[in-house]
C-alpha cells in the first residue's frame, strides 16, 4: 500500500506528481529544485545557495514523513555543468556524515525544469 506524503514547508509539485510516496518502509522522494517555498521564487543567485535551498526542501519532507537524512539509502543528483560538482558536493555532504552517507549518483544534463542548475531526488527507508 503506497501514501502520498506532502507539505507546504517544500515547494508544491510541478506536475503531475507527489513531493513524495511511502510504500511500505521506503520513501520516494521526488527531485526537488530551489524554490522556496515561502516565497514560490527560485533561489539561484548562486550554486550553494541554490543546492542548500534544495537540501532543505528535501529534509522537509523527509520530515513530513517521519523520516531524516540518516534513513536515505539513495540520492541522485543532476546538475548542468558539472564544473559546479565541487560546490554542490560540499552543501549535499554537509546533511551527511560518512557513517550514514547514501548510495548516489551524480549526473551532467543538458537542462533541468526552470532552467536551474541541480536537482536532487532521494530514496529513504526505515
Amino acid at each position: 500500500m503506497k501514501k502520498i506524503i506532502t507539505t507546504d514547508k517544500a515547494p508544491a509539485p510541478l506536475g503531475p506528481y507527489n513531493q513524495a510516496i511511502l510504500s511500505g518502509n521506503t520513501l520516494y522522494l521526488s527531485g526537488q529544485i530551489a524554490i522556496n517555498p515561502e516565497t514560490g521564487r527560485l533561489v539561484l543567485s548562486d550554486i550553494t545557495s541554490e543546492t542548500m535551498q534544495i537540501m532543505q526542501n528535501l529534509k522537509a519532507v523527509l520530515a513530513a514523513a517521519g523520516y531524516t537524512f540518516e534513513d536515505v539509502v539513495k540520492s541522485s543528483i543532476f546538475i548542468v555543468n558539472m564544473d559546479d560538482f565541487s560546490l554542490i558536493n560540499d552543501v549535499y555532504g554537509s546533511f551527511f556524515n560518512d557513517e550514514i552517507a547514501p548510495a548516489r549518483e551524480t549526473v551532467q544534463v543538458a537542462r533541468l525544469p526552470k532552467n536551474v542548475n541541480v536537482e536532487i531526488s532521494m530514496i529513504a527507508e526505515k
